[in-house]
């Protein structure tokens, strides 16, 4: 593992993480078959409402190639070559047929001390996105910056910083082209049972809102853990999610707004099969 800062995207992630992954009000269906000789296929089905839509990804791991090939209901092909040029960098081209103006390119490097992170479009008139992280694996401090040559405009311009250490990490972000701060904390309070508490606090600049998001995630045993989350806008939900087998999850959430008592709770389950 990098002794180094974490790419500009995991700031707040831990935090993040905690308050939202996993929460799913569809139902999802989805089978990982991998293989001893690097190939693995993974298929994906999703009810929303009365829509069915999906996904068969196929994946390929050399020793220093990574491709990935994703069909898609709508019949669209995504194509992903990644490869490691040396240590700590990796290139990456990715495209969709029949989308002519997806075509991508990413170049990202890890060093002792920084993250670097960037892309390119493959088109006439690219979007380029640049991010960097310096630091340490503790402390780091970074920015994004996204500009559309279309247009001659910046699509995103983010900063950030985070305090890491085992049992708790911190970060504090200015988002939205400095419009908006966030800042994030969550703190691992039993080891044991895996227990974390987490909060997060918005500040939007040019209204003055503020809002929050609290959260906890707790094992009951080793294949069993429970998450709750509380919003300031009245939204309860609660996730629980079993390890029924050795890496096959089932999981099964639930959102209810207080402050709406005409609105119906939202129920959502998943099943991920890992043979």
């Amino acid at each position: 593992m990098s002794k180094g800062p974490s790419p500009f995207s995991e700031i707040g992630r831990r935090a993040r993480d905690l308050l939202t992954k996993d929460y799913n009000y569809d139902q999802k269906f989805s089978v990982a078959i991998p293989s001893s000789t690097g190939m693995g296929i993974t298929a994906t089905g999703i009810k929303k409402d009365q829509i069915f839509f999906g996904d068969l990804n196929l994946q390929y791991k050399g020793e220093k190639t990574t491709v990935d090939v994703k069909v898609d209901t709508y019949s669209s092909v995504t194509t992903k070559v990644a490869y490691d040029i040396l240590d700590g960098a990796k290139t990456a081209i990715s495209f969709t047929v029949p989308d002519h103006k997806s075509g991508k390119l990413d170049v990202n490097y890890l060093h002792p001390h920084a993250a670097l992170n960037s892309s390119i479009g493959l088109n006439p008139s690219p979007l380029l996105e640049v991010s960097a992280a310096i630091g340490s694996k503790d402390v780091a401090i970074g920015g994004e910056v996204g500009f559309d040559t279309s247009s001659s405009s910046f699509t995103k311009c983010n900063a950030g910083l985070c305090f890491n250490k085992p049992d708790f990490s911190a970060a504090l972000m200015l988002v939205d082209k400095g419009k908006t701060v966030k800042a994030s904390y969550v703190h691992l309070i039993d080891p044991s049972t895996g227990t974390e508490v987490a909060a997060e606090m918005v500040h939007r600049l040019s209204s003055f809102e503020n809002s929050f998001s609290i959260g906890s995630v707790h094992k009951i045993d080793p294949c069993t853990l429970v998450k709750t989350r509380f919003s300031n806008d009245g939204k309860i939900a609660i996730l629980s999610q079993r390890e029924w087998r050795p890496r096959s999850l089932g999981t099964f959430s639930v959102e209810y707004n207080t402050k709406d008592s005409n609105a119906a709770p939202k129920f959502g389950f998943s099943i991920a099969l890992k043979p």
